[in-house]
Order: C-alpha cells, then sequence, then structure tokens
C-alpha cells in the first residue's frame, strides 16, 4: 500500500482532540512541569568536564564565569520568553519555531543566520555525542581491565569499533518518524544524566574524604608546572567553550518536537504550557528555578571535582580514569553515559532531518523518491510508514557524523567548540536583538548601550572560547595516531 501523507506511526483509531485557540492540540504543561524539562534536559555529559574547565581558570575565575554563564543565560531566556508572542508578549500571535520568532521581529538574513546556528550546532552535538559514548563504552572495558591487571596495567582498547556500534544503532532509531512519541525514551535518558552526574560527585566526595587529593590554586594550573604559557591561554579559553556548552539553554527553551505539523522543527519548550496564567511569566519562574538547580550542580561537580584531583583533574573524570574504583560503579555510570548518548542523538538530529525532508518535499514535491510512502507493520511498533528518501538521507547522515567522530575523537575541544559556537548566536545575540525590536528600546540610551555591550563581551568571549577550542583541537590532532588503541 502507498501513500504520499505524512510520516506517521499508527496505532488504532485517531482520538478526538480538545484544541487550544489556534486550533492546535490543548496545552496542558505547568510550571512544575516546565522546570523539570529544563533541569533534566541541561543535566548533561557536559557536567564531566567542568572538573576540567575548574583546573584551567582556578577556584576564582573558574566559579566566577560559571555563575556569569548562568545569570546571562537566564536573563537571556527571560527575554526569549516575551518574544514567544509578538508583538505583545501576552496577547500576541504564538510563534511557534525560533526561526519563527526571529522571523517576526528581526526578519531578513538574520532568519537564515539563526538556522544556519540552529542546525549547525544540531549537527555539532550529534559529532560529540558519538565520540562521549564511544570513549564511555571503551571505558567500561578498561574499567574492567585494570581491576585484574591494577592501575598501573596495560589496558589498550580502540573506541572505533565502539563507534561503528553506536552509528549502526543509530541508522536504526533515525528511521522511526515520530520518534518524538516515544517518550519513555526521555525519561530514560534524564535518569540516566541524573545518575552518572550524581556518581561522579559522590565518588568526588569520596576522594576529598579520603585524603587523597591533587594540588589546587587559586588560578588554576601553574606555568611551567603544569603547563606551558601558551597552553595556559588557550586551555583557559577552551575551559569557557566547556562551561559553555554546559549551558546550552537555548535547546532546552525550545522543545524539539514534531506536532501534526511534520515540518514544525523548533517550538518553545513553554509551547505546552498553559495558556493562562501567561506563558512568558510562568517560563521565566521555571527558567530561574532550573537555571539555580544546575548552577548548584555544576558547582558541586565542578568544584568538587577540582578538589579531588587538583590541576591534574582529567578532561572527563568518568572515562579518563580519574577514577578506578569500585569498578562496577564505574562501569554502571559510563553504561549510563551510552544509554542517555542514544537516546540524546534523536533529539538533536531529529529536527535536522526533518528540515532538510521538508524542503526537499517542498522544492520536488512530484517526485516520488522523495514523497511516497510505503506502509507496513512493524512489531511493537505498529503501522509505519516507510519513505525510501528518508532511510537513504538519515542512513548518510549517521554515517558522516561518526565519519568525522572517527576522525576527530577529542571529547573537551568538540565540547568547547560546540558551546562557543552555540553560545553567542543563540543565547545572547537574538534573544537581545529581539527584546530590542520589541521594546523598541530608544537607540543609543543608556538600556540600548547597556544591551549591545552584553552582546559585544558574549561575543568577545565566545571568539576566544571558539579559538582556544580549534587550538586544542589542532594539538590533539598533531598528536593522534588513527585506528590505534587507546591506552
Amino acid at each position: 500500500m502507498m501513500t504520499s501523507s505524512p510520516p506517521a506511526v499508527e496505532s488504532g483509531d485517531a482520538a478526538v482532540k480538545i484544541v487550544d485557540d489556534d486550533g492546535r492540540e490543548k496545552r496542558t504543561g505547568t510550571f512544575v512541569t516546565a522546570s523539570a524539562h529544563i533541569i533534566t534536559a541541561v543535566i548533561g555529559s557536559g557536567v564531566l568536564s567542568l572538573a576540567w574547565a575548574l583546573a584551567q581558570l582556578g577556584w576564582v575565575a573558574g566559579t566566577v564565569i560559571l555563575v556569569t554563564f548562568a545569570i546571562i543565560t537566564y536573563y537571556t531566556s527571560t527575554l526569549l520568553s516575551d518574544c514567544y508572542r509578538s508583538p505583545d508578549a501576552v496577547t500576541g500571535t504564538r510563534n511557534y519555531t525560533y526561526m519563527g520568532v526571529v522571523r517576526a521581529y528581526l526578519g531578513g538574513r538574520k532568519v537564515a543566520l539563526c538556522g544556519l546556528a540552529q542546525y549547525g550546532n544540531l549537527v555539532g552535538v550529534s559529532i560529540g555525542y558519538t565520540i562521549t559514548a564511544s570513549i564511555s563504552l571503551v571505558a567500561i572495558g578498561k574499567a574492567n581491565c585494570y581491576h585484574v591487571k591494577g592501575h598501573n596495567g596495560k589496558c589498550s582498547a580502540s573506541n572505533y569499533p565502539y563507534m561503528a556500534g553506536f552509528g549502526m544503532i543509530q541508522i536504526v532509531l533515525s528511521q522511526i518518524p515520530n520518534f518524538h512519541k516515544l517518550s519513555f525514551l526521555s525519561i530514560i535518558a534524564a535518569i540516566m544524566s541524573f545518575s552518572y552526574a550524581s556518581i561522579g560527585i559522590g565518588l568526588a566526595i569520596a576522594t576529598v574524604a579520603s585524603g587523597k587529593v591533587g594540588k589546587t590554586e587559586l588560578t588554576g594550573t601553574v606555568v611551567g608546572v603544569d603547563v606551558t604559557a601558551s597552553e595556559k591561554i588557550w586551555r583557559s579559553f577552551q575551559a569557557v567553550g566547556n562551561i559553555a556548552f554546559s549551558y546550552a539553554y537555548t535547546i532546552i527553551l525550545i522543545e524539539i518536537q514534531v506536532s501534526t505539523d511534520s515540518y514544525n522543527i523548533f517550538r518553545f519548550n513553554k509551547d505546552t504550557l498553559r495558556s493562562s496564567p501567561p506563558e512568558n511569566k510562568v517560563m521565566k519562574k521555571a527558567s530561574l528555578i532550573g537555571v539555580s538547580t544546575t548552577t548548584v550542580f555544576y558547582l558541586l561537580c565542578g568544584c568538587i571535582g577540582y578538589a579531588a584531583f587538583g590541576n591534574q583533574a582529567p578532561g572527563d573524570f568518568l572515562t579518563d580514569f580519574g577514577f578506578y574504583e569500585p569498578y562496577w560503579l564505574i562501569d554502571f555510570a559510563n553504561a549510563c553515559i551510552a544509554l542517555h548518548l542514544i537516546g540524546a542523538y534523536q533529539v538533536y538530529a531529529q529536527p535536522f532531518f526533518q528540515f532538510v525532508e521538508g524542503k526537499c518535499s517542498k522544492c520536488w514535491p512530484e517526485n516520488d523518491f522523495i514523497n511516497m510512502e510505503y506502509s507496513s507493520k512493524i512489531p511493537l511498533v505498529g503501522k509505519c510508514r516507510v519513505n525510501m528518501f528518508r532511510v537513504l538521507w538519515r542512513t548518510i547522515y549517521v554515517i558522516l557524523t561518526t565519519i568525522v567522530a572517527m576522525m576527530f575523537p577529542f571529547f573537551n575541544a568538540i565540547v568547547g567548540l560546540i558551546g562557543a559556537l552555540a553560545f553567542w548566536p543563540l543565547t545572547v545575540y537574538f534573544p537581545v536583538a529581539m527584546h530590542i525590536a520589541q521594546t523598541k528600546v530608544k537607540k543609543y540610551s543608556r538600556r540600548w548601550l547597556a544591551l549591545y555591550l552584553l552582546i559585544v563581551v558574549c561575543f568577545i568571549v565566545s571568539f576566544l572560547a571558539a579559538l582556544g577550542s580549534i587550538v586544542g583541537l589542532v594539538a590533539s590532532v598533531r598528536k593522534f595516531k588513527p585506528f590505534q588503541s587507546l591506552d
């Protein structure tokens, strides 16, 4: 049986839905659910690098920068919340996508720049997650090896088979058209992220309590002892990028969800919120709770991790063997990371899949290869519609991101680069620029100058963070020997 209707997974008769004032499905979200979404979405693999970041920056700069990122992120998120409706924040027309908001307030080429920043970030995260998942899987085998041979034992392993295996899993999962409806995967991912982050904090506390801790400094790594002068500068910039990655808040300010419109890609997280009280007010409160909670979690992870390992803090204290025992707990934590990233990969990849497919469908509406779908029944899933273009395109995407991950399997540098490139445009520039347009801030007034100063300062910080990450990436590539086992 062939059909050209939008992709879907069907199960039984369609239920009559209660719709909202704009004809869309009735929203039932509350302050509590919004806060929960923010907390569970933000706490992810980025926490694993915070101890290393503080080691590069030191107690003073590291803590101040982490808290400053939290304050800026919360402030710009409140501006973005007010832009959900236009032209008025309370009674205006709802905008369902980030690009739609940019189109409503800024228009022109800035819409394309917003799309480039968003989708470029999604591709980067796909690559980063492939790297992180494979490293975690390698760490499980090495933890068992060290337990048997001792901490100084020769335990080598290659992460390439694990990357290939992760890629094959993603090829299969990518073929599920309505992946967003498998909500239990999001619940599992949230549990996994809390589990491995909590285990990391717990092990760091145990290390500090034992008294066997590394040497720490107010300014972090010491020039001439731990690093050279140039390494100190570039690693400090890269550390800022790692912190920025941890606050990839724009990805949770928007809900990556496909509704009845197959190509409605980026919807605000608060698009699930009830219309009363006003969405922007509820989201501001939820953002405050979410950012505050995650910042406390980050401070615990970064500060206690730095206290435990000192200036020699590993890039990822769960996979770089900051801890060796209990080995079974290390295994469990790394398994949690891998399981979390299996689902998280799809959360970030699906919007890009649908964006490309939507564009192709609009450009070639009569092309059967792109638009024709074949119905088939899949056990435990139901009636599913298979599209050959979707199968081919998504498979190629996963293969390409896997190959890039194999070429650049460097956790800290990739995380820092992604964080630096995404933070300024999505978290700072567009929210501030849209706020200026919405409230008609007078040009060259004190408020206008203050807002543009924030934009300029954050741009400089993001640029330096990206530069430091690129330098770190180049240095890693020079030392890297492809297709060899990792000691």
